[in-house]
C-alpha cells in the first residue's frame, strides 16, 4: 500500500510539474517536519555549488530510497526529525559556509531546493542579503 503525500510533498510534486502558484510552497516547508538523516551528532549535508544542503525527507518512504543508496549495508539510518523552520532559522545560521535545504532529493518527482537567500534563511546568512539591503533603500 502507498504511503500518502504530505502536503510539502504534494506542493513540491506540483511544482515541479509548473502547477500552481510557489509562493506558499515555502510557507509549507517551514510548517513541515522533515526526516534528516544524522552521521553521529551531525545532520546529514552535501555540499554542492558553494552551498552546504542540509538533507530533508518528507517521510520515511523519501528517506528509505535515499538509505538505500547512502547506507552502508544493513545498517538502519539514524535521523532526526525537525521542522523546516527550524532547519532555516537555527540549523543553518549556526553553520559558518552558506547553507540551504534540499527537500527529498531521491525522489522520482525530483527534489526541492531552498538556496540560503532573503525569504527563506535569516537575512543574517542570506548569500544575497546586500543585494535585499539595496532593493529596500
Amino acid at each position: 500500500m502507498e504511503q500518502a503525500r504530505t502536503a510539502l510533498a504534494e506542493r513540491i510534486a506540483q511544482q515541479r510539474r509548473g502547477v500552481g502558484d510557489p509562493r506558499p510552497l515555502v510557507g509549507e516547508m517551514r510548517r513541515s517536519v522533515l526526516l534528516v538523516p544524522t552521521v553521529g551528532e551531525r545532520l546529514w549535508s552535501a555540499r554542492l555549488g558553494g552551498v552546504r544542503w542540509i538533507c530533508g525527507f518528507t517521510d520515511e518512504s523519501a528517506l528509505a530510497r535515499f538509505a538505500l543508496l547512502h547506507a552502508s549495508g544493513d545498517q538502519a539510518m539514524d535521523y532526526a526529525a525537525l521542522l523546516g523552520a527550524r532547519i532555516v532559522d537555527e540549523v543553518v545560521p549556526s553553520l559558518s559556509e552558506p547553507a540551504g535545504l534540499a527537500v527529498d532529493i531521491a525522489t522520482e518527482d525530483g527534489s526541492m531546493f531552498f538556496p540560503p537567500v532573503v525569504g527563506i534563511v535569516p537575512e543574517s546568512v542570506a548569500v544575497d542579503a546586500g543585494e535585499a539591503q539595496g532593493e529596500r533603500s
